[in-house]
């Protein structure tokens, strides 16, 4: 993960947003190794003040253009800072029914068990980087909890001309909602137009596995991002590298798909990193660690991750990408 701290830092307030990712007009045009700080609406789309600025359904600020991307290339997304910049922030009630058992729900319903959505609200304090349920309370108190911040949907324009609702994903990334989607980590995604075309927003406070209520902690935020371009080089689902694993993500339903995408792509690049095939199998086998993303929206999301230190103990050294 190499970026050159000295090139330029674009500051970007957006005016306009979009709930799909595609090829729309872009904002702005960066070079790789330049950072932009930016700022997201959440997924109802309000904004830092709580105002309702545009259409809800995860609106995403950009696309930004990196000139020299192209088609075959890999565009790689540092998320350097991703800071909520408002003290409310909301989460949906009730686990989505088809993450529970069948019978588990038909018995509530027989019971007669009322569970109307309602959304929560949450106190967003920055100082202490903490979220406080306001109501209902919990039986000793209420329920503080610390942040860690994640962008909850961002991708590259995908390819075709097409334009696909940001509450999915693919290949091109899309609402993966995965928790490990925050400061300090790099992303990788596959560029299938010209400039790459980058989205990002759904910035969430906080967020459990799965988003299995169909929220995090939903925030506005500032993000800082640096980009690089990585040419000629091909890769078929999402990669990220944080302080400590690689990672490759499946996008898919059902969720068995998504797994089998996540696990293939990890043993073509544990191959490009020099590992026969054979012995990809041989190591994922008894040392990977799956994590899962989102499980309510159209397509799930399923992480496949291998530590770096392992890597690195086995004579794979150096740069991952």
């Amino acid at each position: 993960m190499y970026y050159n701290a000295t090139m330029k830092t674009h500051h970007f307030q957006p005016t306009e947003y979009h709930v799909t990712i595609g090829s729309h007009r872009p904002v702005l045009e960066i070079d790789g190794g330049e950072t932009v700080v930016t700022t997201t609406v959440d997924n109802a789309g309000r904004d830092a003040s709580d105002t309702d600025v545009t259409p809800r359904g995860n609106p995403q600020t950009g696309p930004f253009y990196l000139r020299g991307a192209a088609p075959g290339d890999i565009l790689a997304v540092r998320f350097d800072r991703i800071v909520p910049n408002r003290s409310i922030g909301r989460t949906r009630t009730y686990i989505a029914p088809h993450v529970l058992e069948a019978g588990y729900v038909e018995e509530g319903r027989r019971d007669g068990v009322q569970r109307q959505e309602t959304l929560l609200e949450w106190r967003i304090d920055r100082d202490a980087w903490t979220a406080t349920l306001l109501s209902p309370t919990f039986p000793r108190g209420t329920l503080t909890l610390p942040l860690d911040p994640m962008v909850g949907c961002f991708g590259t324009a995908p390819p075709r001309e097409q334009y696909i609702a940001s509450n999915t994903a693919s290949r091109y990334g899309g609402n993966m909602d995965y928790r490990g989607f925050k400061a300090g980590t790099t992303v990788y995604l596959p560029v299938f137009v010209e400039g790459a075309l980058f989205h990002l927003g759904d910035v969430h406070a906080l967020q459990g596995a799965g988003e299995i209520v169909g929220t995090g902690i939903e925030v506005s935020a500032e993000v800082e991002f640096t980009v690089r371009l990585i040419r000629d080089r091909r890769i078929n689902w999402p990669r990220a590298e944080s302080a400590d694993s690689i990672l490759t993500v499946g996008n898919a339903r059902p969720l068995d798909q998504a797994l089998q995408e996540a696990t293939t792509e990890m043993v073509r690049w544990l191959v490009e990193l020099g590992l026969e095939e054979k012995l990809s199998h041989i190591l994922l086998g008894q040392c990977v660690e799956y994590e899962v993303g989102n499980v309510f929206d159209p397509a799930y999301t399923m992480v496949c991750k291998v530590k770096k230190d392992l890597l690195q103990g086995i004579s794979l050294k150096g740069s991952f990408m």
